[in-house]
């Protein structure tokens, strides 16, 4: 990893951190798949703007989103 592209997930850290303090995102975080590394977050609203608003999605490193619905969820009691 260069030092532009830490700095660029540096910040995309600080967006999705202030996204789970303002109640936005429910949950986030890197995803260690032996394949290559990736993050999945759980938002609760504005999923697209939420997601072409982060920092490494606006770099120029390629980083990409996708979204997909679930029909429902089940939580712990």
């Amino acid at each position: 990893m260069t030092d532009a592209e830490a700095q660029v997930l540096k910040v995309h850290s600080e967006y999705w951190t202030d996204l789970a303090a303002r109640g936005v995102a429910v949950v986030f975080g890197p995803v260690l798949d032996p394949k290559g590394s990736w993050g999945l977050a759980i938002v609760e609203a504005k999923v697209r703007a939420t997601g072409t608003e982060d920092p490494a999605i606006k770099s120029q490193f390629g980083f990409k989103f996708e979204v997909y619905p679930m029909l429902q969820v089940v939580t712990r009691k």
